[in-house]
């Protein structure tokens, strides 16, 4: 019994086969855009604004009342790249806990934003920084009071995340 399968180039007809047909298509995409007008930022004079949607470097959200995080360790386990690093503290009376140690290995961290996504208290966050800088290996591993921001900073973040969970 000589069972034969339909594969896509079965079904292909000749100029299919030749790829002619996609080919022209892509380059008269390329013409159209060649003659398209020109956008150039001159980027230290001008900064970029983004958009509420752009992930830059993560934060911790800090409130009036103190930090929102809870040091549940979901982000740390969330990474893909294991950048983040947190060790509960002692059990506070008002919160469950707030972390002792929480550091962000900004050489590490590939802005995935899966540790803004898995926090259940809204107390990570990415921001609008996209200027990194650092001189030593030392210096990107941020610690604690490094990366929290007011939540005043981050309140159009905060707002685009419950509008599109």
């Amino acid at each position: 019994m000589n069972i034969t399968k339909n594969t896509a180039s079965d079904r292909l007809t000749f100029w299919e086969k030749l790829y002619l047909p996609e080919i022209a298509k892509g380059m008269a995409l390329t013409f159209k855009t060649m003659f398209e007008p020109k956008f150039t930022r001159s980027y230290p004079e001008e900064k970029m604004t983004p958009s509420p949607s752009f992930r830059g470097r993560p934060v911790l959200v800090v409130e009036e009342t103190g930090g929102r995080c809870v040091a549940c360790g979901l982000c740390s386990r969330v990474c893909p790249a294991l950048a983040i690093e947190v060790q509960p503290g002692p059990i506070d009376a008002e919160k469950e806990r707030m972390p002792k140690v929480f550091e962000i290995n900004m050489l590490r961290c590939i802005f995935c934003g899966f540790c803004e996504e898995v926090c259940p208290e809204e107390a990570i966050v990415m921001s609008k920084d996209y200027e990194l800088v650092f001189t030593s290996q030392e210096d990107a591993i941020l610690p604690k009071e490094k990366l929290t921001v007011p939540i005043a900073q981050l309140q159009d973040r905060l707002e685009w995340l419950r509008q599109y969970r």
